[in-house]
Parts: C-alpha cells; sequence; structure tokens
C-alpha cells in the first residue's frame, strides 16, 4: 500500500457552519444576507492587502470590513458588536457530518492537519468549541511568521516545507475555489467541497475531487488510496 497523504484542511466554513453568524448580522445591519457579503469582502480585502505587501490579523480586518460595510450600507455599528462577532467567529460549530468524517479518515491512517487565515489562538478556540482538536495532528496559520493571506503561493510552500512533505503528497480539503485555485498552483492535491454558496470555476487549477459534503470527500479518499 502507497504512503498515505497529508490532509490539510481549510477551516471556516469548510469545518466550521459560517451560517452560525447570521443572527449577528441581522441584529447589526437588519439583514441577515449581508454576512455573505461580508464574507465576500473579507476575502477579498485579505488578498488585496497581500497584493499591496501589507499584513493585519484576520480578525482586526474583519472587524475594519465590518465597519466599511455598516458605513455602505448606513447601520450603526459600535466595538461592542465587532467584540461580539468576534466571539460568534470563534464559537462557530461544525458541520453536522464532519466529526464522523474525520473520525473515518483519521481511523483509516490519515494524518490530518489545518490550514487558516486566523490567527492561532482564535483557530483553537473555534477547535476545542467544536470538539474537532482531537482529530489535527496540528495547525497552521498565516499568522505564524508567513503573514500573507491564502491563495499566496508562500502560504502552501511553507506548510509542505514544515511538514518536509512533497507538493504531491498534500491535498488540501476546503469549500472555497480561490483556496484550491492557491494550493493546485502550489502542486498539491484538492478536493472541493461544494458547501451552499460556492461552486467551482471554469478555468484555472481544477479540483482532483470534489463532493456535496466532506462525507463524500472521504469516501473517495478512502477509495483512491485503499
Amino acid at each position: 500500500m502507497s504512503e498515505r497523504p497529508l490532509l490539510v484542511f481549510d477551516v471556516n466554513e469548510t469545518l466550521l457552519d459560517l451560517e452560525a453568524l447570521a443572527p449577528e448580522f441581522q441584529r447589526i445591519y437588519g439583514d441577515a444576507g449581508v454576512l455573505r457579503e461580508w464574507f465576500a469582502q473579507l476575502i477579498l480585502y485579505s488578498q488585496a492587502i497581500t497584493l499591496t505587501g501589507n499584513y493585519v490579523p484576520f480578525g482586526e480586518l474583519a472587524g475594519a470590513v465590518a465597519r466599511m460595510v455598516a458605513e455602505i450600507r448606513g447601520a450603526q455599528i459600535g466595538e461592542g458588536d465587532i467584540e461580539r462577532l468576534r466571539q460568534a467567529v470563534a464559537s462557530m460549530p461544525a458541520h453536522p457530518e464532519v466529526p464522523s468524517a474525520l473520525r473515518r479518515l483519521h481511523d483509516a491512517g490519515f494524518r490530518l492537519f489545518t490550514l487558516t487565515n486566523n490567527p492561532q489562538s482564535t483557530c483553537k478556540k473555534q477547535l476545542d468549541h467544536s470538539g474537532l482538536s482531537q482529530w489535527f495532528e496540528r495547525g497552521f496559520s498565516v499568522d505564524d511568521g508567513v503573514s500573507l493571506y491564502k491563495p499566496a503561493p508562500q502560504v502552501y510552500r511553507a506548510v509542505q516545507e514544515s511538514l518536509d512533505a512533497a507538493p504531491a503528497r498534500l491535498w488540501l480539503i476546503a469549500c472555497h475555489t480561490w483556496d484550491i485555485l492557491g494550493a493546485s498552483a502550489a502542486g498539491w492535491k484538492t478536493a472541493l467541497i461544494l458547501r451552499t454558496g460556492n461552486a467551482p470555476l471554469a478555468v484555472g487549477g481544477q479540483p482532483d475531487i470534489s463532493g456535496s459534503d466532506l462525507n463524500d470527500i472521504a469516501d473517495k479518499l478512502c477509495q483512491i488510496h485503499g
């Protein structure tokens, strides 16, 4: 049997349910749908910050984007609102199928890791709160020395160097096509989870496998690797 690949998981929305933040956006903006606007803008500006050679921690950027969206929409937002949003991000629950799917992959002999734009302290709170910490050998954050946001190639390169693994031995599991593009460009294998509101892009690096949820991805990984 060939050596098992190393599985690296995105965290926000891939493992944890972003929709759990909707009540905070309903309270602040009067429209729960602003959650998706805010998250899309957060990813856009994380990449803009990276391209312009700057860096601020993801939580600080998330608060700044929330204030920007409030100004655009004529909503009132205070520091207390930002703090409640931070707490909500740190306590998002796992998607229902995620704990059992991670257990299956772990029991099948795969080594599991995380890679997130969040600082390590936030990710630890998220994984502890959601009960997922036990399945991961190690977590990686863009805040740990790289100070560039995904999908910058240096992010994926830092992970493979730290794990002393060839790119082809690494799989990224994510529900965001922009993350898939970054990992594909770095030479990794990729698995795209088609969460609601996410879809493949017909150009750029394509996922090696895709599935409706993490159970589907786990099935395919176990089939591929025996």
